[in-house]
């Protein structure tokens, strides 16, 4: 099948001031855009469940950068955080990377500025960085490889066990791993998801009371005090295989609640329940993932912004580390 034609950048865009579809015309204006415009939607599993079934691709952090390093669209529309379209700019520095909403940030990310992790490289100078991917580009440029949870015990193994590693910016990831691969040798950044800190061990435990079949799933940037209940800890999609896989027909999941649209879709005859926080409200919903929306996505094909730019040479700086990393993936 030949390739769709695209309207950018030497067609014209149709006017902003043309007014938005109903509801219920919304998800066709978007698929006609997308053919129009040669794009092609990523979307985090943390994504509004109309988000993810508009997309061409969800997925998890590391599925995402694989699936932009792959694609030959002319507009990559990257349905996540910022760090994400970063990430899509950084493999792909001739497309188009739009973003629905450029405020959309990361707790991880934000709370690893730059010069703060230069200040602890300084103090361990004999250790290699690896950082997690939840890490602006200039935490990306200075670090010697990146890893997602896919993937970051494999990749930490690749390392003599000799070598010290500074570990950014996650630390209840990075004393995960720790614990996984048996590493001493580890200085851990303290940093934290603010969605992985508000699940409640109590409520957890209450919970497995009420329905003492369910297994607890949880990702591995959730507190000890909760990964010490799970029956089973991994990635966002490694949580959706194993439950997808499990012979268990309840499940307790601890993480963002998004990954729930794509277990029911695999197994619709199971239960999954959300774990709380303490005083039971939604703060396990991502504020920064929730930030997009069908509408928004709507906006960005229809103006072809925000477009996310990177200086070139920070973009090859980052994209030294990620190539290590997709290589090693």
């Amino acid at each position: 099948m030949g390739r769709m034609q695209t309207l950018h950048p030497l067609g014209k865009p149709p006017s902003p001031a043309s007014p938005l579809p109903s509801p219920a015309e919304l998800d066709d204006a978007i698929r006609r855009l997308k053919r129009e415009r040669n794009a092609v939607v990523l979307a985090h599993f943390y994504q509004e469940s109309e988000i993810q079934d508009l997309a061409d691709h969800v997925g998890d952090s590391l599925q995402l950068a694989q699936a932009a390093q792959r694609t030959q669209a002319d507009v990559i529309l990257f349905c996540g955080v910022h760090f994400m379209a970063e990430t899509a700019k950084i493999l792909n520095p001739t497309r188009t990377v739009l973003v629905p909403d450029l405020s959309a940030g990361c707790s991880l990310a934000d709370g690893c500025p730059p010069e703060r992790l230069a200040a602890y490289q300084a103090r361990y100078p004999d250790h290699v960085t690896v950082s997690y991917i939840n890490c602006s580009a200039a935490v990306k440029a200075m670090s010697d490889c990146i890893v997602t949870s896919s993937n970051a015990e494999k990749i930490l193994r690749s390392y003599p066990e000799e070598q010290p590693i500074l570990f950014a910016p996650d630390q209840h990831l990075g004393r995960y791993l720790m614990k996984k691969t048996g590493r001493s040798n580890m200085v851990v950044y303290p940093g934290s998801c603010i969605v992985h800190e508000t699940f409640s061990d109590k409520a957890l435990v209450q919970l497995k009371l009420q329905h003492p079949e369910a297994q607890i799933l949880a990702h591995p940037e959730c507190e000890e005090r909760v990964l010490r209940h799970a029956d089973f800890i991994g990635s966002t999609s490694a949580l959706i295989s194993h439950a997808e896989r499990s012979p268990a027909r309840c499940f307790l999941i601890a993480t963002e609640p998004g990954v729930i649209h794509e277990m029911k879709k695999r197994a619709p005859q199971k239960e999954f329940i959300p774990v709380p926080s303490d005083d039971g409200c939604a703060c396990n919903l991502c504020p920064h993932m929730r930030k997009n929306t069908p509408e928004k996505v709507y906006l960005a094909l229809r103006d072809l912004g925000p477009e996310l730019v990177l200086p070139e040479a920070l973009r090859l700086a980052a994209l030294r580390p990620l190539q290590k990393m997709l290589s090693l993936s």
